[in-house]
């Protein structure tokens, strides 16, 4: 087992002081985290290849609003501990890394936020721990069930290839980890909407400077490949947490029309699309998004 330090550079960043860095051993791994704010805990999940800072944006806003907010590196990424094997990514997994960073946080109930695959990750916990949450709110990421039915058509299909590819051994980190990390980076360089400037994006060469970074995120899809028949057949269950989905409709690898959660499955669910956003709403639109999860959450 090893604990990730590829990013000590970014812990002189504090958000001008609104936020603390800290740590909590929960699962088996021990997680880095920012914190700050008081009042209700918003504790906000990231994707791939994300860490922590893709919240930069809403953090000190929702501070501001009252909140008290969590952004922690997910197990694999940056300043979080990388387990070695596939089987340490799988869903249920990463759902008691959740459950155990509310316990750490002495906390009986949250708003929870999701973004990509931290949004994968939300949608199990919802439907595997509905009474730790007050709220939901998820962003470019499909219900877990649309997804599946999804991959039966060959526009999701097409859309979502890449994870098949990130499947195989070895490749993947090769081709990502070239030339000092442009292959993982270039999903940042070649943002459609709202390119990410080079001070942001040296910011993830700098999570990404150690090896293993790769192989433990790039384990997400590896796990979640191999497991989707018996996450669909066993995980996926009926949620009455209040929901709200936000979803830019230029996502190049989501289909749009798949956006509103099944309401057989999660009927209290608002979804708002956005036609000029992309993949990283939370990036294109950070006031809109900052505002929409306020008025969620202070329901």
């Amino acid at each position: 087992m090893s604990t990730g330090r590829g990013g000590e550079k970014q812990m002189t960043d504090d958000l001008d002081g609104s936020v603390e860095h800290r740590y909590a051993t929960v699962n088996g791994v021990t997680l880095h985290y920012v914190i700050g704010g008081e009042g209700p805990t918003v504790i906000l999940l990231h994707g791939f290849p994300d860490f922590w800072y893709t919240w930069r944006a809403q953090i000190p806003a929702l501070i501001a609003a009252g909140f008290r907010v969590v952004a922690p590196d997910m197990r694999g990424y940056n300043l979080s501990t990388r387990p070695a094997g596939v089987w340490n990514y799988q869903a249920r997994v990463l759902c008691d890394d959740v459950d155990g960073l509310i316990e750490h946080l002495g906390e009986d109930r949250v708003h929870l936020v999701g973004h990509d695959w931290g949004g994968f990750v939300a949608w199990f916990f919802a439907m595997r721990h509905p009474e730790r949450l007050h709220r939901l709110a998820v962003l470019n990421i499909l219900h877990p069930e649309s997804f599946f039915a999804g991959l039966r058509s060959w526009s999701q299909l097409r859309k979502s290839w890449y994870m098949f590819f990130f499947c195989l051994p070895v490749l993947p980190e090769k081709l990502l980890g070239a030339r000092g990390r442009r292959g993982l980076l270039r999903v940042y360089e070649t943002e459609p909407n709202t390119p990410f400037p080079p001070e942001e994006i040296d910011r993830y060469r700098i999570a990404y400077q150690d090896d293993s970074a790769l192989t433990a995120t790039i384990n997400y899809y590896r796990a979640f490949i191999r497991d989707r028949k018996d996450l669909r057949r066993n995980h996926i269950r009926r949620t009455d947490t209040p929901t709200l989905v936000l979803f830019g409709d230029r996502d190049p690898h989501l289909r749009a029309d798949l956006a509103e959660p099944p309401p057989h499955l999660v009927p209290d669910a608002r979804t708002i699309h956005y036609s000029d956003a992309g993949h990283w709403i939370q990036h294109d639109l950070p006031n809109e998004v900052t505002k929409q999860l306020t008025a969620f959450f202070r329901g």
